[in-house]
């Protein structure tokens, strides 16, 4: 299942008999599912069928719906004037005007634009019809394959981003690799540094210095950290090649992978030239993983 981006657009429009229906779809990143519609009163009936359309195809991101259907002028004068509706819009126009001594007179425009003010219930177009819901989901079924290849088409470029940055991050890592080996000696002299203040020229039971002495090479040595560094990178491939939210997994192990980078920079202080070159290959791996996060959090 290739990699869907939460970020997308689409739209459809077709001419009924009753008039022109648009229907568009706009995702962005969101941590869940979040739809929201935006049509007209008329349509709600068909809401729910939306909702499950989408679900089907859309795991996560904030998920804006909107409907428009312009009525052609056939339908539109089948609509009439809500009267009761207007004439209390009327008593209340005149009330405040007369209250506040305002002298104007009603715009009728205002008046009709109002909701509810034109009643179409008479009309044929009063609400969809069965044909009409037809329509819209089989519209609906045309914009929500139309997000998705859009979604996937942003989701191949997140992929590839993400992909090379995670091979650049394996380089660092061998290069660090290579670093450490030279930057032994620094790491034994270190040791032996520690282990003469922890003596001070006195005796120190053998199986205490073994202890300590075990602790100071865990404490130095960053041989643990690279390797799990460098599975966590194999690890973000492979996740771009499963099916499921590929996103808050991805999340998780950029957690992991940042861990034991911060670890790596605690380790390389004091170990002269080397050290500073691995904390600048560490801070050169942070770069590379808060990359990734970025191009992670559209991701669904």
């Amino acid at each position: 299942m290739p990699i869907r981006s939460m970020t997308g657009f689409a739209r459809v429009s077709r001419a009924l008999a009753a008039g022109e229906l648009t229907l568009s779809l706009k995702t962005v990143n969101h941590r869940g599912l979040d739809l929201h519609f935006h049509m007209p009163p008329e349509f709600d009936a068909v809401e729910p069928a939306l909702r499950a359309a989408i679900r089907k195809r859309v795991s996560r991101g904030h998920v804006q719906v909107q409907v428009f259907f312009r009525r052609n002028a056939e339908a539109s004068a089948a609509a009439s004037v809500n009267e009761a509706l207007l004439s209390a819009w009327l008593d209340t126009f005149h009330s405040i005007a007369a209250r506040y001594g305002i002298d104007c007179k009603p715009d009728l425009n205002q008046a009709l634009r109002v909701p509810g003010m034109m009643d179409s219930r008479s009309g044929p177009a009063a609400t969809p019809d069965e044909s009409m819901e037809r329509e819209t989901l089989a519209m609906a079924a045309e914009v929500i394959e139309e997000l998705d290849s859009f979604r996937a088409r942003e989701g191949a470029a997140i992929e590839t981003e993400i992909r090379g940055r995670a091979a650049s991050l394996r380089e660092i890592v061998s290069k660090m690799e290579g670093i450490r080996e030279r930057a032994l000696p620094y790491f034994h002299q270190r040791l032996k540094d520690r282990l003469g203040e922890l003596l001070g020229g006195t005796q120190i039971d053998p199986a205490r210095l073994a202890q300590e002495a075990a602790i100071l090479a865990e404490r130095s040595d960053i041989s643990e950290e690279l390797v799990r560094l460098k599975t966590h990178a194999d690890q973000t491939d492979s996740l771009l090649s499963a099916d499921g939210e590929t996103g808050k997994k991805l999340d998780f192990l950029l957690q992991e992978m940042n861990r034991e980078t911060n670890t790596i920079l605690s380790k390389t202080g004091g170990l002269g030239e080397q050290g500073l070159t691995l904390t600048d290959l560490g801070l050169a791996a942070k770069a590379e993983i808060d990359r990734i996060r970025e191009q992670s959090l559209n991701i669904e």
